[in-house]
């Protein structure tokens, strides 16, 4: 048996490293996909929602010779799918013709009545086309299916070729490796050029469904790579006809959607009226030419299976001449020939609906009983024009390194063309797919299939040894290098990070203090530990408001058992002030900004989601097991806040995020003062209070050196909260709030104070003119410091006033999307 040459020198890599060096190899591009955050979010998932990108550590090749066919075939589709999407939106020539039978485009849920007649001004429509092939029964790739509407992958198939030559670089010695640059740069001058207006640096964004769509990772990882602001739809709204997103200053208008939104969700308006996703009005504004859209909405009618049967006669219809590539062999039901054809061999096809808007069922017919054959013919009578049957091949497979040895895996390889003057660039490779096993037909994802890396080589070609650089035009500057163009999901997302960053963080060390205590009090025994341990319980109550917790009459229940109670306010996310569901929100504040996060920030992050889910429910009652994860918890918390500062410019949004970690933590400092020290206790029970307070805010040697003195009252509000030099200092938090307020952008010309302003303003007034000695007085039988309870309460009024004026300012996503007329069509 004969090697393929292609395969020749690869092999030779492979077996100077040998298997033991594979291995380790292949858990080394495992670990860096999971520290890099590379994921593939699969719905319904048990494990989770962001599942690891599983990437194969074998190659997938091809020679440039036959690749250059595949090209040029590929270029033909792509140029033959734009003529097909003019002709369905615009004279219908295919329809009226004959050559297309019209149940074919209107009984797709992809065509959408609303985009007909719509004119564009650049000269081909679809400007992206993705294309999965497989080699086919003759050796030649097939086409297997279309992609248009919003095709996925080539983030993806970049990031599969950066870890590859991360990981294994040895694999390309003596092998000359195409390289994708230059279809990138290709890929930014089609979003630069694609402007409906002539600008030379138009205002490009990229519009996403946001953190919970399969492909989030490609969106933002696309975001990072090519520089332009990623948004969802409520980030923008149209006014005037035009396209314009919300930012910190005010509304700048957008040239070029790069939508990863799919098409019936685009516009709530006039398409699909319950869909939060898309932007009310779009369709109206590309209509008037004030917006480039890619791919223009409606393009999802060329994903259909119905089309392939006839697509060789739309081929010599609009260009004269046969189809380069091949199909898959195809029947279309709505033919009463070809219906008695499919129904008679029925066991021998794959039984597809036209459109999969609605993820409907692949039938493989030859693992359907006969009960299940007679179900499926049912419903292709009923409805004979929404199906397509197709012929079973046997595509061929790659090698796939797996438990120690290669055993062949059935592939599918997904190439990429976009649009470039008269004809179109493909990306040389592109993503390929495996079967999760070797004994499975189908390729898939979502069904835990993994990927490889896509070379196509050429041993003959030195220019292929030139190194490449990624190479942007200087017109495609990013418009949203200030602060004030910052989009104001991603503000309000960063001020969130912020404070569940501070929320989990001042939450982690407070009860790691109590545990400390707890453990303390079982060496002492004393009384006035026994009346301190007590107050410290009802205090984890106030700070995180999981009522009735350890006050009430649930108080004596609770303290009985108090790790059960403990147990809640730590791992039960479905409390709102738990440890878990700050960690929660936080993680989808996290998801939500991903293009911003550096790969180190990354590896932080995925140390912290470890370690925590990791630990052993039956654990939740061992305080020394406790005390550690919360040990290792707080470092990580702290290392990532430390990165964040590191990786993140002002006007990215830093200054949101410090806001929302500062208010945060001004908060949470009032709580606990209001928990500890706004009651006069014993003398021993206050200072055990005293120095809880210190420790949990990592204060206790800080106070040390500045005082010298046995704890006391005065001293300890001197430095909690009235220090206007230490950085923990409610002053000190308070008056740093107010300083990075008044850095976020005017909305008006007005010098005077924002409303925002002038609730910090005065909570910073308040605590100038605070004093201590004041502060510390006692109510005559009341045993209440009623000064400092009144103080706190009012600057905790004042604080939450000012984060409801910065949301209403900056973060108001609440404009109603109502659909004018009903698109719901029946089929």
């Amino acid at each position: 048996m004969s090697i393929n040459p292609n395969w020749e020198k690869l092999l030779t890599n492979f077996s100077k490293l040998g298997i033991d060096e594979l291995n380790k190899r292949q858990n080394d591009l495992d670990w860096l996909l999971a520290e890099n955050g590379v994921t593939y979010n699969v719905y319904n998932d048990p494990n989770g929602l962001n599942r690891p990108w599983n990437l194969n550590i074998i190659p997938f090749i091809i020679d440039q010779k036959e690749w250059k066919t595949i090209e040029k075939g590929l270029q033909q589709r792509a140029h033959l799918l734009d003529l097909v999407l003019k002709d369905i939106y615009g004279k219908q020539e295919l329809i009226k013709n004959g050559i297309v039978p019209s149940e074919i485009i209107f009984a797709h849920r992809g065509f959408l009545r609303p985009c007909h007649q719509i004119q564009y001004k650049t000269t081909q429509q679809l400007l992206i086309h993705s294309a999965d092939l497989a080699r086919g029964p003759d050796g030649r790739m097939w086409v297997v299916n279309d992609r248009t509407e919003t095709p996925s992958g080539m983030g993806y198939s970049l990031e599969n070729r950066f870890s590859v030559r991360e990981v294994v670089p040895d694999f390309f010695k003596e092998i000359n490796v195409k390289q994708p640059f230059g279809f990138f740069k290709d890929l930014n001058d089609l979003l630069i050029n694609s402007a409906s207006t002539n600008k030379e640096n138009p205002t490009i964004v990229i519009l996403t469904p946001g953190p919970h769509n399969e492909t989030y990772f490609e969106h933002a990882y696309l975001s990072s790579f090519l520089g332009y602001p990623l948004v969802k739809g409520n980030d923008l709204v149209v006014r005037e006809n035009k396209v314009w997103v919300k930012t910190l200053k005010g509304l700048i208008q957008v040239d070029v959607i790069y939508r990863r939104v799919d098409d019936a969700y685009s516009d709530p308006l006039e398409l699909k009226g319950d869909s939060y996703l898309g932007v009310a009005g779009l369709l109206n504004v590309v209509r008037a030419q004030n917006v480039s859209i890619i791919n223009p909405i409606g393009s999802g009618v060329l994903e259909n299976p119905g089309l392939i049967p006839f697509m060789n006669s739309v081929c010599k219809y609009f260009l004269k001449e046969d189809l380069i590539l091949p199909q898959i062999a195809s029947w279309w039901c709505g033919q009463e020939k070809e219906l008695k054809f499919v129904l008679e061999n029925i066991k021998k096809f794959v039984v597809k609906p036209i459109d999969n808007t609605h993820r409907e069922h692949i039938y493989f017919c030859e693992f359907l009983n006969d009960e299940e054959i007679e179900v499926l013919k049912q419903e292709i009578l009923a409805k004979p024009y929404r199906y397509v049957a197709q012929e079973k091949i046997s595509f061929s497979t790659a090698p796939n390194f797996t438990e120690n040895s290669l055993e062949p895996r059935k592939v599918m390889c997904r190439t990429f063309a976009v649009a470039k003057e008269k004809s179109f660039s493909i990306m040389p490779g592109g993503l390929v797919r495996v079967a999760s096993d070797r004994k499975k037909i189908r390729v898939s994802n979502q069904k835990g299939g993994t990927s490889k890396d896509f070379w196509v080589t050429n041993n003959t070609d030195n220019t292929l040894k030139k190194r490449q650089r990624y190479h942007w035009h200087h017109a495609s500057a990013n418009n949203f290098s200030g602060i004030e163009n910052l989009p104001s999901n991603t503000a309000e997302n960063l001020f969130w990070s912020g404070r569940y960053l501070a929320r989990t963080l001042v939450t982690a060390r407070y009860i790691r203090m109590v545990l400390n205590q707890v453990t303390n009090y079982e060496f002492n025994k004393r009384e006035s530990d026994t009346e301190s341990l007590h107050i410290l319980y009802q205090s984890i109550t106030h700070l995180t408001s999981i009522f009735p917790g350890f006050t009430g009459k649930n108080k004596e229940k609770a303290i009985e058992n108090p790790l059960e109670e403990i147990a809640i306010v730590l791992f039960d996310k479905t409390q709102m002030g738990s440890l878990a569901h700050a960690l929660s929100s936080f993680k989808n504040s996290y998801y939500s900004l991903r293009n911003l996060w550096s790969k180190d920030m990354w590896r932080v992050y995925d140390m912290l989601q470890k370690v925590w889910q990791d630990f052993d429910k039956e654990d939740h009652q061992n305080i020394p097991k406790i005390t550690k994860l919360l040990d290792t918890m707080i470092t990580k918390l702290i290392a990532f806040i430390g990165l964040i500062e590191e990786s993140i410019l002002v006007d990215q949004g830093l200054l949101l995020y410090f806001i929302g970690l500062q208010m945060e933590q001004a908060i949470m400092t009032i709580d606990k003062s209001r928990a500890l020290l706004t009651i006069s206790y014993d003398e021993d029970v206050e200072y055990e209070i005293l120095e809880s307070l210190l420790n949990s805010h990592e204060s206790l040697n800080i106070y040390r050196y500045s005082f010298r003195s046995y704890l006391d009252v005065e001293n300890v509000i001197k430095l909690i909260l009235l220090d206007d030099s230490y950085s923990r200092s409610l002053k000190y938090q308070l008056n740093r709030i107010r300083r990075d307020i008044s850095k976020l952008p005017k909305r008006t010309n007005d010098t005077a104070s924002t409303s925002v302003e002038i609730a910090i303003l005065k909570a910073c007034k308040i605590i100038e003119n605070a004093k201590a000695s004041s502060l510390t007085k006692v109510d005559k039988n009341a045993f209440t410091r009623s000064e400092l309870e009144e103080l706190l309460a009012s600057l905790s009024d004042l604080i939450h006033n000012t984060s409801l004026s910065l949301t209403d300012m900056y973060f108001n996503h609440s404009d109603e999307q109502i659909q004018l007329v009903n698109q719901n069509y029946t089929l």
